[in-house]
């Protein structure tokens, strides 16, 4: 198509750009928690997820998820959710802790068991990069179906709490 003697070219190919169109309209509704009506998970993006700085408190947790890899933001964000939720302790591929991060390399036997250990003990956790792959979507959304209680999907993590919320799933 020309204009004046100029090609206009899209930068990114049609189809991908009405399936991100499609991701964002999925999201939209909770943009900055607009449309969450859980105080709790409003609370959560409003002062952990919109927050640019780490909170004041320990890092050992933004520290470790940088050493594994994990980028900055999304470390800073969980970091921020640890001192926010007044979790004691995290694990990283365990779930013996109040924080249990779940990374990529964990193989799904293991992240299966670990949910289920979690579930039964009250516990949170962080799977990073739910979209890296199609099979690791799948099974995050598998487990979103099986879960009884609040999910959040951040983009970078799925935010699985085992706790007296009501079974919601909050794609932010």
């Amino acid at each position: 198509m020309k204009f004046t003697g100029h090609n206009l070219r899209w930068p990114i190919p049609l189809a991908q750009r009405v399936s991100a169109l499609g991701n964002r309209l999925v999201r939209a509704p909770y943009f900055r928690g607009h449309g969450v009506h859980s105080p709790y998970i409003y609370n959560i993006v409003r002062e952990v997820f919109m927050c640019k700085h780490l909170l004041d408190g320990d890092r050992r947790l933004y520290t470790a998820l940088i050493n594994e890899g994990v980028c900055k933001r999304r470390a800073m964000q969980l970091q921020n959710l640890a001192i926010h939720c007044g979790f004691a302790d995290f694990g990283i591929n365990t779930s013996e802790a109040e924080l249990c991060i779940a990374l990529c390399s964990l193989p799904k036997e293991k992240l299966l068991d670990m949910v289920r250990v979690a579930r039964e003990q009250h516990r949170t956790i962080a799977l990073i990069a739910p979209y890296a792959t199609p099979e690791r979507w799948a099974l995050c959304q598998h487990i979103i179906a099986q879960h009884r209680s609040t999910t959040v999907d951040n983009r970078g993590y799925l935010l699985i709490f085992n706790n007296h919320l009501p079974k919601q799933h909050f794609r932010i």
